[in-house]
């Protein structure tokens, strides 16, 4: 098969973007080791930018987004991989100026390829995705500097958001008290599922940004948000505590940022990447979420679509009304 279906981002005219379904040729796609058959990716907030005409995100168009692809190899000229073996690629630049998983094919470097863990097919990596790489990234950074599960409420920002309603769930299941902020509060019930003890909304977690320093509640906390919202975070977080830093939804800027509570309590600020993040690390971290970190309760978050139906699910996102994570059905 020499053509496929992929979602067409182009630029109608001078600013405006447009999506659709087209067929494309293999001929197309980029040199690399790896020709991956792709069965399901997932919608995440950059590739809603990247489908938008962010230039930040992506430089040139026409374009397929999508950073994140599981399927199986086609072609390998790497060792590594052979034919039919299960994999994952998420991240580099993959769907931001290289073309991405909204496609029935992929072709990759062999260095972006992680394979699928035991008990991990592709359907199950992708309600997972990024979001759900990032919020085990996080949580791990938080248990590597100390995090117990009896050392009090652990608060999760953008909770109801990809990275959030996983990191929600993870932490539930391995013991921890969980406090949700979010700004959707119609979406209460969804989070005490997901394990939330106590809910909070956005706007009084917003509260005392003038002051430079707010009462010791968290300890630890998962922030996908950023802005001066993870700073009152980093404000009001236990003795020698530390918020994992992901996500920027609020901005990249902590306009009330200071050094008191740093000298002051002993509090960490932890940065989370993972999209550059070396291969081995994610590899280690796809086999704990396989493994001891399986949650067995993935499909409560997820809402799945096919090709034809993302153009919509991007505008949603991008109005913040997407909720949990959006599981892409290539086929």
């Amino acid at each position: 098969m020499s053509r496929f279906r992929a979602l067409w981002v182009t630029e109608s005219r001078p600013g405006v973007f447009d999506q659709q379904v087209i067929e494309r040729d293999l001929a197309d796609l980029p040199a690399g080791e790896v020709l991956i058959r792709v069965r399901y990716s997932s919608l995440n907030y950059k590739d809603a930018l990247s489908a938008t005409g962010a230039r930040g995100v992506t430089r040139h168009y026409p374009h397929t987004p999508g950073i994140d692809a599981a399927g199986e190899v086609v072609e390998s000229a790497s060792a590594e991989f052979q034919p039919g073996d299960q994999v994952i690629v998420t991240g580099y630049d993959l769907g931001v100026n290289t073309p991405g998983g909204f496609a029935q094919y992929i072709r990759v470097p062999a260095a972006w390829v992680v394979r699928c863990p035991v008990g991990m097919g592709p359907r199950e990596a992708m309600l997972l995705g990024t979001a759900g790489l990032t919020a085990g990234l996080c949580v791990d950074k938080l248990q590597h500097v100390g995090l117990d599960a009896d050392a009090g409420s652990v608060l999760v920002t953008g909770a109801c958001g990809g990275v959030g309603s996983v990191a929600v769930l993870l932490l539930t299941h391995l013991g921890y008290t969980v406090a949700a902020s979010t700004g959707k509060l119609q979406q209460v019930e969804f989070l005490h599922r997901l394990g939330a003890q106590q809910i909070i909304d956005r706007a009084v977690l917003r509260e005392g940004t003038d002051k430079p320093l707010l009462k010791m509640q968290w300890a630890g906390a998962v922030d996908s948000v950023g802005g001066d919202l993870l700073f009152n975070v980093v404000k009001s977080l236990q003795y020698g505590a530390s918020v994992a830093c992901c996500g920027l939804t609020a901005g990249a800027d902590m306009a009330t940022a200071s050094v008191l509570p740093f000298i002051l309590r002993g509090v960490n600020l932890l940065g989370v990447d993972s999209v550059e993040l070396p291969r081995a690390v994610k590899a280690a971290m796809w086999e704990k979420l396989a493994g001891p970190w399986k949650l067995e309760t993935l499909e409560q978050l997820a809402r799945e679509i096919t090709l034809e139906e993302l153009p919509e699910a991007i505008s949603q996102i991008l109005a913040g009304r997407m909720v949990g994570r959006m599981l892409v059905r290539i086929d």
